[in-house]
């Protein structure tokens, strides 16, 4: 079994596609899932899978959102190895981790036009491309940059859904493997 993380997008944001993590963590067992666990309301879940693909096991959990929910989410998938690796590969070690966040992407961008996101971009904000994630340094907070999820989703597309530090932090700290 592999251990993963899984992130979703949108949900209980604002009242808008409400998911209970009971209702949430079932579903992912329904699926197969073993070690599940939710983290926070908005759509953490670690769990672990004989799968050993991450984009099967994003489509096979948003098409199940979908059919027992009625409403599309982005799910962005990463093994527990990667999630180290993010921790590993931050740029912005020196920084004040509670201004930092990561932009996870579905998959690699074709393209990285720097240029666009410098012209948005607050001088005081920071990015860093690692991969499939944007590590975010925002002395001003993720409410008030324009290096959002729909930003990124525009320029790179691709799908992408962000966490601050902390959050990140505890999902990399999960179990690296299931005994089942």
């Amino acid at each position: 079994m592999t251990f993963y993380i899984s992130m979703l997008r949108g949900i209980n944001v604002g009242g808008n596609k409400k998911i209970k993590m009971s209702d949430l963590a079932a579903l992912y067992e329904s699926l197969g899932f073993k070690d599940v666990e939710t983290y926070i309301q908005s759509g953490n879940v670690v769990f672990s899978s004989r799968e050993r693909s991450p984009s099967a096991l994003s489509k096979a959990i948003r098409n199940k959102i979908k059919e027992s929910f009625g409403f599309d989410v982005v799910v962005v998938v990463r093994t527990g190895d990667e999630m180290e690796k993010v921790l590993e590969n931050n740029p912005f070690k020196e920084k004040d981790a509670g201004k930092l966040h990561v932009t996870f992407l579905s998959d690699p961008p074709a393209a990285k036009p720097l240029d666009v996101f410098d012209a948005v971009k607050d001088k005081s904000e920071e990015y860093s491309f690692s991969g499939k994630e944007i590590y975010l340094f925002l002395p001003y907070g993720y409410g008030r940059t324009k290096l959002s999820n729909n930003f990124f989703e525009n320029k790179l597309k691709v799908s992408a859904t962000t966490r601050n530090w902390r959050t990140v932090k505890v999902l990399a700290g999960k179990p690296k493997e299931s005994s089942n």
